[in-house]
């Protein structure tokens, strides 16, 4: 669920239509072809706090609103797709902000995870917790080579994962395998990744992984949109139910979270390690 370090670079994204965010924390651009490439472009790591996720939903919105065919997400950074949730926003927080920080987290999880248009990831960095979670919502997800590693890595950290980050991770991987990494917190490599089903192909750098991200889209060109989006809604269906069914009571368990005292403790270990390193 949170992670935080390292330093990103540049944004690289293909673009014929473009479509910032007045926070310029992520950019949407489209091309002739009706695929749209979300960029995230939150430095150092796009840690997802509740700015992110906003520009991230509003986003999500215009692609629905625009009548996209597809949707490609990734990253400015060079070597981080997205480290996850944002330590901050849950570190002696406001508490009405951390409520509005979740339930934006959960709107952006069921637009992404049961849209009516095609979605895949273009994964070009590291991708922890939050940030395996926005892959595991798409249908397709190409990944960079490299020392780069993907996962729910919450019960490492001492943390345990939401129902709901459980479910889309265990529609990308099967029961067996998606227990034992969830609960020995691990974080696959590349080529364990892909020998898992985490991700469905390995490319050599972002560009290609744009490229393998439309190649999965052009499979649909044949298919009737409302047909492909309808299976796809009833086959995630039983995943989305239950946030649906349970909303409020997952955002009073997130808050009860929050209040621990031990959480906290543990949250200020977790910070003062971080600012060691950064020394």
């Amino acid at each position: 669920m949170i992670r935080h370090g390292i330093r990103s670079l540049k944004q690289v994204a293909p673009s014929i239509r473009a479509m910032s965010s007045q926070a310029n924390l992520t950019s949407l651009n489209a091309d002739n072809e009706g695929i749209a490439v979300l960029t995230l472009q939150r430095p150092p790591v796009n840690s997802l706090n509740l700015d992110l996720l906003q520009e991230i939903s509003k986003s999500l919105d215009e692609v629905s609103k625009n009548k996209f065919r597809a949707l490609i997400l990734t990253s400015a950074s060079p070597t981080v797709f997205s480290a996850g949730l944002d330590i901050m926003e849950m570190y002696k927080p406001d508490m009405k902000r951390a409520e509005l920080f979740w339930t934006t987290l959960q709107e952006v999880w069921l637009k992404l995870f049961e849209s009516s248009y095609i979605t895949a990831a273009a994964i070009n960095g590291h991708a922890p917790a939050g940030g395996c979670l926005l892959a595991t919502s798409c249908e397709y997800r190409a990944m960079v080579s490299g020392k780069f590693t993907i996962g729910l890595n919450e019960t490492a950290l001492g943390i345990v994962a939401p129902t709901w980050f459980m479910g889309s991770f265990c529609n990308t991987v099967p029961s067996r395998q998606a227990e034992i990494a969830l609960t020995t917190g691990k974080m696959f490599t590349v080529d364990e990744a892909l020998k898992v089903g985490l991700i469905d192909d390995v490319a050599t750098d972002k560009e290609d992984a744009i490229n393998k991200c439309k190649g999965f889209i052009k499979k649909f060109d044949r298919i009737p949109p409302l047909a492909r989006a309808v299976t796809k809604q009833k086959f995630r269906a039983n995943t989305t139910q239950w946030l649906k069914d349970n909303r409020k009571a997952d955002v009073a368990e997130f808050l009860g979270f929050l209040n621990n005292p031990k959480i906290q403790q543990s949250l200020e270990m977790y910070i003062q390690s971080l600012k060691q390193k950064a020394k």
